[in-house]
């Protein structure tokens, strides 16, 4: 019977193995997954929307389609809008999904509705300007939505003679508040707010008032640090504000319109919002902070009772589900943390089942049901997925120089043997106020599982400064650019290298944002550890970075703590271009030609640095129309391609002068 059962399981094993097959990039860039998902009052319907990317060279260029969905009560899928179109900010209300999109010959975005049972969507309220986002009241009589004023038609009529100047910073066009009658025979919006900017709207349940959060400006900075919520009334005058510091998450009002849960931070310092507080509306809204001691970072909320309080919450690598009773401000386990990368939550009042979009190794963003300890797969975006090889991936851990714990998720190549040593990809996440989960980590920045089945080990740190760990472990890179948090990068690298995984000559680094800036400091300051590096959208200057940014305050508050003026050599010291001259690695540079985030210059005199001293391969390249990220399937392809080929052309054959620049597009069109 053993010998059997020895038999049969070979078997099996030999059928996986001749099943599973290799991603490519292409399939990469294009899997689809869940970005929404609501759910219904009455707990048994709900509602997802479903991102599904353009396909390179067959598709014209452009964003990614948005498709709509309902789940029915036996558990039926339907689809509501599949064309080739994009909506958002779905939401279920009174047997109806509501939905925001700039359908046939709409000038702007509009908001529409589709009934549950189905049928054509028909438009609800269309203003004069795009609609941003909105929220509808619990009896389905007003509407309030965000948007700008009507565009100024003088403006075109000077552009028309040539006179286009823009001052910066300086022609502040504020997005507001508006409020709409839905039960009017013509219904007409007014104007709730004036001169500060609007970043959400939602209503008080039971009460004639909306929660605003409100910002001076319409700067990025304000919106990022100095922003705060408060309640106005239909008229918009101010009921009252809620204090807070720092950066600011979601809010939530409780069913009964007394409890106001919010993400927020612990102080003006603190640089992710990731703590939970509670306003009491019936005590002068006094806040408490719910979970003081908690050694991670709330993503997502939802009240499911007066009383009760789901909370998502993120710990080192992984995810966890909780709900908070705020009688004894205890919580209780959900779904624990492993199971599954929970990227947010929808709950229904005084329903037990939870909607949760969340993602794997095996898979990107699916829609899932939690109902007691009960998890059910609802969506199957990617069926193709169960023919990939998929490799193995862990979360490791390991002791930094000065003794400090860092965590980082390490993915083996496809076809790992325990007693070679492979060629290392290290990718560096941004921010630095982010980290990775032990999930779906397959992005155009980084093909994990296409790097693996090519032979290459990949290593994702969450090193000092991430979040995932609570507020003092994302403080500790502060006043430090480029100092320690980037010694826990080579720290990590050592750390393989010793475990006898990785060829210590073999290894690569690449990032985005603060992971460009890590890129670019490895492949200078550190270019002894790195063989080969790609950056993207990266710092190389952070006396210039600084006045080319439009988050200085930001960066002055949760990063430098200083400013350039305060200590100019310093930060001359702590820029790649200071020690160019170092540089033994190649470098790759990419950037987005409009991000306003980290300038193109940034790049720019990295590269010309380099290509001056002559002294290492540097190529660079710039993406039109591509802000701080790209976004379009055509140039997230493009993008793949070069990182893996400069990796390839370094890391496996050895080369020392760049490949050619040139990729084989048009031909893949023809």
């Amino acid at each position: 019977m053993l010998r059997r059962l020895s038999f049969a399981l070979i078997a099996t094993m030999v059928a996986v193995s001749a099943h599973a097959r290799h991603i490519t990039l292409e399939e990469t860039i294009t899997v689809q997954s869940i970005n929404s998902a609501v759910i219904a009052a009455d707990g048994k319907v709900a509602a997802f929307t479903k991102v599904v990317p353009r396909q390179p060279y067959i598709d014209d260029d452009g964003t990614a389609y948005v498709e709509l969905y309902a789940i029915t009560a036996n558990g039926e899928t339907v689809p509501f809008i599949t064309s080739k179109e994009s909506l958002s900010s779905i939401q279920l209300h009174h047997q109806a999904v509501y939905f925001l999109a700039r359908r046939g010959d709409a000038k702007h975005t509009s908001l529409y509705h589709i009934p549950t049972t189905g049928g054509e969507a028909q438009l609800v309220f269309g203003h004069d300007s795009a609609i941003s986002s909105y929220a509808l009241s619990q009896d389905g009589r007003y509407l309030v939505f965000r948007a700008r004023s009507k565009t100024d038609d003088s403006k075109a009529k000077l552009a028309k003679k040539g006179f286009k100047a823009e001052v910066y910073e300086e022609e502040n066009v504020f997005t507001h508040a508006w409020l709409v009658d839905l039960h009017q025979e013509s219904p007409q919006a007014t104007q709730l707010t004036n001169e500060r900017e609007i970043h959400s709207v939602a209503f008080r349940p039971g009460h004639e008032q909306v929660l605003v959060r409100v910002a001076p400006t319409p700067l990025i900075d304000d919106n990022y640090m100095t922003s705060h919520y408060e309640l106005i009334d239909f008229n918009g005058s101010t009921v009252s504000k809620f204090d807070s510091e720092g950066g600011l998450g979601q809010a939530e009002f409780s069913p009964d319109g007394r409890y106001l849960a919010v993400i927020g931070s612990a102080d003006y310092n603190d640089p992710s919002a990731g703590r939970l507080y509670v306003y009491d509306t019936q005590s002068n809204n006094t806040r408490r902070e719910v979970l003081p001691n908690y050694q991670g970072h709330v993503r997502d909320i939802a009240w499911r009772q007066n009383d009760e309080l789901i909370w998502l919450g993120h710990r080192g690598t992984k995810t966890e589900v909780q709900a908070l009773t705020m009688q004894w401000l205890e919580s209780r386990t959900l779904m624990e943390p492993g199971k599954l990368i929970a990227v947010d939550l929808a709950v229904a009042p005084y329903q037990e089942p939870i909607l949760i979009r969340a993602h794997s190794a095996e898979h990107p963003t699916e829609l899932f049901r939690l109902q007691g300890q009960r998890i059910e797969r609802l969506t199957d975006s990617n069926p193709w997925l169960a023919d990939i090889d998929m490799p193995r991936q862990e979360t490791i851990r390991y002791k930094a120089r000065d003794g400090v714990e860092i965590e980082g998720i390490l993915v083996y190549p496809t076809n790992y043997q325990a007693d070679q040593r492979y060629p290392l990809l290290m990718v560096v996440h941004g921010g630095p106020e982010s980290h990775y989960s032990d999930g779906w980590l397959d992005r155009y920045g980084n093909p994990t599982k296409y790097a693996a089945q090519q032979g290459y080990m990949v290593f994702f740190p969450n090193y000092r400064g991430s979040t995932g760990r609570g507020v003092e472990f994302s403080k500790l890179g502060q006043n430090d650019y480029a100092g320690k948090e980037f010694d826990d990068l080579v720290d990590g690298k050592d750390h393989l290298v010793e475990l006898g995984l990785v060829d210590a000559s073999k290894v690569g680094i690449t990032g985005g944002s603060y992971g460009g800036f890590a890129s670019a400091w490895a492949a200078t300051a550190l270019t002894e550890h790195f063989a080969a590096s790609v950056m993207f959208v990266g710092i190389s200057n952070n006396i210039s970075k600084f006045g080319t940014t439009d988050i200085p305050k930001e960066m002055h508050a949760v990063h430098a703590r200083s400013y350039p003026w305060d200590k100019w050599q310093w930060y001359l010291e702590r820029s790649p271009i200071y020690h160019a001259e170092k540089a033994k690695t190649p470098i790759l540079i990419l950037h987005g030609k409009e991000d306003t985030r980290v300038h193109p210059s940034q790049s720019m005199e990295l590269y010309r640095y380099l290509k001056t001293q002559g002294n290492v391969p540097v190529r660079l390249v710039l993406y039109p129309n591509e802000g701080h990220g790209n976004r379009r399937a055509a140039a997230q392809l493009d993008y793949a391609m070069r990182l893996m080929r400069w990796m390839d052309h370094f890391l496996i054959e050895g080369n020392t002068e760049a490949p050619p620049h040139e990729l084989p597009h048009l031909e893949r069109i023809k």
